[in-house]
Formats: structure tokens, sequence, C-alpha cells
């Protein structure tokens, strides 16, 4: 298709696609001649992860270029490829090194992955920025006088890793390592919000079948 055709078919004006090749956020299509290029499903495809990455994640563009290297970085194995896009993506805070309550709350996080038995996660540690995150959001439960232990914490751990097999079950039905790890980028930026939803409306659910709606 050409670049009229992209346009159409995404949704995308063809000035703000001309930006996003010009700042790498899209591969080049094929050039047919001087001043025509031919365009595919796979640019429709990242078209849709990078609108998903700037208008509704705003990610900054160069932010938003770092993911996508990774995203396309054929030399990384499958796993440390989509860590690495993920990792780009804005994160948490980082813990308050100067507060007693980070150590007890690292101390409480090490102690949760050794209960589960996630192994991985507690070799990585500190490099994972998600790591760092949980670290310092219980740091400021616990300055703040509210419980956040190993043991509150494992019951919603294994909640999340059987939401975290569903999403591997998804990425295992496309054929690419790049669709399955465009999938995982689009569905941090586009499908977390959506499970954080689910799960108040859950609590309000659960709370109206306990108390009543009254």
């Amino acid at each position: 298709m050409r670049l009229a055709e992209l346009s159409d078919r995404s949704g995308v004006p063809t000035a703000t696609i001309k930006y996003y090749l010009r700042e790498g956020l899209l591969p080049p299509g094929r050039q047919i001649n001087a001043t025509t290029a031919e365009y595919d499903g796979t640019h429709l495809r990242r078209l849709r992860l990078v609108r998903a990455l700037i208008q509704v994640g705003r990610v900054p563009v160069a932010a938003a270029r770092e993911v996508l290297r990774h995203v396309d970085d054929e030399s990384l194995g499958r796993t440390i490829r989509l860590g690495a896009a993920l990792w780009e993506l804005p994160q948490g805070p980082e813990p308050d090194e100067e507060s007693p309550a980070t150590a007890t709350a690292r101390a409480e996080v090490d102690r949760l992955l050794r209960t589960l038995g996630w192994d991985s996660a507690r070799e990585i540690g500190s490099l994972s920025p998600v790591h760092r995150s949980l670290v310092a959001l219980v740091a400021v439960l616990l300055r703040l006088g509210y419980p956040c232990d190993a043991e509150l914490m494992a019951p919603y751990a294994q909640l999340m890793h059987e939401a975290a097999r569903r999403d591997l079950d998804r990425l295992e039905t496309l054929d690419s390592d790049t669709e399955k790890v465009e999938l995982a980028v689009s569905s941090a930026v586009l499908f977390e919000p959506v499970l954080r939803a689910l799960h108040r409306l859950a609590q309000e659910e659960e709370s109206a079948r306990r108390y009543g709606i009254t």
C-alpha cells in the first residue's frame, strides 16, 4: 500500500506518519522510486503500537524509540528482549535509600520471592526497575504505618502470576518474536489500566454482595 492508503487504514494523518518515519519510530517502506514507497501490514501493526505508546501511554518520543529498538533487536533472547522493551517504559518510584523502611521493604520483597519460588526475579533483583519500584512502594506503605509484608502480598502475587500465564498464552498464538514483544508492550500500556479497573469493579461487586447496596 502507498502512504495515503496506510494513513486511511491506520487513521494516522500522513504528516504524522512522516514524522514517525523521520524519528525512527516506523521502519521505512520498500522504495519503489525516488519519491514513492510501499508499506505493508507490519507498518499498520507498528503504527498501532506507536500510537499506544505516545498517545495513550504519554511516552516521550525518545523513550518510545528505545522501547522499539529493543522490540526489533533480534540478537536478544526472547525473555531478555521482552524484558528490555518493557523496562524502557515509564516505571514507578525509585527506592529512597536514606529511609530505614527501604531495607525492611527490600527484605520483605525478597522473602516474598523466596516463598513463591520466583528464582529468576530474585536473581535479577535490583537490576529490574519493576523490582525497585515494588520495594519503593512497599517502603512507602510501611512508613505510613500500613502493613505490607510477604504474607500479605503472596496471595495477590499468585493471582498476578496466573494473569502472567494468560498473557504469555496470548503471546504464544503469534508467529514471530517481534509480534510477541509488540503485543506485550502494547498490553502493558493499554491493558494494565483495564485490569486495574476490573479490580476496582470486583471490589464494588464483592462489597455489594457482602453488605448490600444500601
